[in-house]
């Protein structure tokens, strides 16, 4: 049995490699896509004190402490029982929309982006972010640095930090805004719009246009008819700071709507020993292996997902965007809302729109006075012992669950990350682009193979914040192989 493997893949966040099998008739056999790393926070987090966890999680990634950081704090409020005041409230949200700018300006541009502007078929040393300033202009990577600068100056200034932020404290936040500092806020907002407008044009000019990419977004090569999840307001738009989770089925019809507190009664986890990620998925139909469809308790959560569960967009722009999408990729409106893309190269788009969504977003908060109050937290007066937060990370669902004992020191650690959700689809995805690109007789060239590294990226994982274990569980294997790299003896703990 032949063997390729891609080590390592690149331009995501982490460590990986995906393994592939193919048949003595050069047909694919089978495929792994494996995170060899262990970042083991949900174990090193026990005992600490549950008030450090804004501040320690935040080190999970430094791509996106800030969803960390804020799903951490929520869950603080829980295990305290307090409700923080309103203009905290706010100030949360806002700074969130700052950082899920950055998020995903950062993807478009540098990570996924090269796919598309310089070509999946473009040699390697060209395709990545000098690529695309050759392809798009020197203008648009001036407006990409200008964007990231000013968002991350919000970021600090609200957060007290450029990059681990420090300001979330259970029962609110612990920095005022002044009003010269909402005013600076509410000018880089409008300038988030601009530039949330121009990069869809982009995406218009140079994807949408292009005939070749736009058959390739629609091809069966990027398909899988899932469960979607994500968060929704009361009206079922999108929200990434609060709400409702929503799942919908792979028909659109909603398959269950649940408070945050209660995913353990939704979701379960499972460990495959090839892994450090966990696998979950939908509790009520159970897993039925990396298989698609109606029948499989397999979930995606991503931007698309986002989109998908959503009847709309909270804001007007992106509500505009929101249904072209639809319109263009040939989706139809069921009982007023549109049944789910399945296309998954499609994220991209969707990413594009969320990026529009919170800069609009961010210009509504900033132009709210409230979060100048004054009045940014409640102290905690008790410890109820547990605790729940979720937010939307850039790349799914983020649920942080911790539960203390009477003085406040962690007794248990969970945490459901965005990439992790989104782990089987990935496995299904990779290998469903192995199987329709290697075929028999196919000569395997370095497009081709990533156009294969194309169907992980798309949800752009971050696989540091996602290798955790299940609770009590640091499975350690230890192969030893002789010369010619057979398995001798195998060491293994779980």
């Amino acid at each position: 049995m032949k063997r390729i493997s891609i080590d390592p893949i690149t331009r995501l966040e982490g460590h990986g490699r995906i393994e592939i099998f193919l048949d003595d008739n050069g047909d694919v056999a089978n495929t792994y896509f494996q995170v060899p790393e262990l970042r083991g926070f949900e174990q090193f987090c026990v005992g600490r004190l549950a008030e450090d966890m804004p501040v320690i999680t935040n080190r999970i990634c430094g791509v996106c402490p800030e969803a960390h950081h804020m799903a951490s704090v929520k869950a603080l409020d829980e295990l305290f029982g307090v409700v923080p005041p309103t203009s905290a409230k706010k100030i949360r949200e806002l700074l969130y929309m700052a950082f899920f700018i950055t998020d995903h300006t950062t993807h478009f541009y540098a990570l996924g982006g090269p796919d598309f502007i310089v070509g999946p078929d473009a040699p390697p040393a060209e395709r990545n972010i000098l690529g695309v300033i050759k392809k798009a202009g020197l203008d648009a990577a001036k407006q990409v640095i200008a964007c990231r600068a000013r968002n991350h100056h919000v970021i600090e200034m609200l957060g007290g930090r450029a990059i681990h932020l420090a300001a979330g404290v259970p029962g609110g936040w612990s920095k005022t805004v002044s009003e010269q500092e909402r005013s600076e806020i509410e000018a880089i907002a409008r300038e988030n719009i601009d530039f949330a407008l121009f990069t869809l044009e982009l995406f218009d000019d140079i994807v949408l246009k292009n005939p070749a990419y736009l058959e390739l977004i629609v091809s069966d090569i990027y398909i899988h008819k899932t469960y979607y999840m994500g968060l929704v307001d009361a009206q079922n738009r999108v929200n990434f700071y609060d709400g409702m989770v929503r799942v919908v089925d792979p028909q659109g019809n909603e398959f269950i709507k649940y408070h945050p507190k209660d995913y353990v009664s939704h979701i379960a986890e499972r460990v495959e020993e090839w892994s450090y990620l966990k696998y979950p998925y939908l509790r009520n139909i159970g897993w039925k292996g990396f298989v698609d469809g109606i029948d499989s308790g397999i979930y995606a959560a991503s931007p698309l997902s986002r989109l998908n569960v959503s009847d709309s967009m909270p804001t007007s722009r992106a509500q505009e965007h929101f249904e072209r999408m639809y319109e263009t990729l040939g989706a139809k409106r069921v009982n007023g809302r549109y049944q789910p893309i399945h296309h998954r190269l499609a994220t991209h788009w969707a990413r594009l729109i969320e990026l529009l969504y919170a800069a609009e977003r961010m210009l509504e908060l900033a132009a709210d006075t409230e979060i100048t109050s004054p009045d940014v937290r409640v102290m905690p007066q008790r410890i109820v012992g547990k605790g729940i937060g979720c937010v939307e990370a850039p790349r799914g669902t983020l649920t942080h669950h911790y539960e203390s004992d009477g003085r406040g020191v962690l007794t248990m650690v969970n945490m459901i990350v965005g990439t992790t959700n989104n782990y089987a689809p990935m496995t299904l995805s990779i290998k469903r682009a192995a199987e329709k690109l290697i075929t028999k007789g196919k000569i395997i060239e370095q497009g081709l193979l990533n156009k294969i590294e194309m169907a992980f990226r798309l949800y752009d994982p971050c696989l540091s914040c996602a290798t955790h274990s299940l609770p009590g569980q640091m499975p350690l294997i230890v192969n030893v192989r002789n010369a010619d790299g057979g398995v001798i003896r195998t060491f293994r703990r779980k």
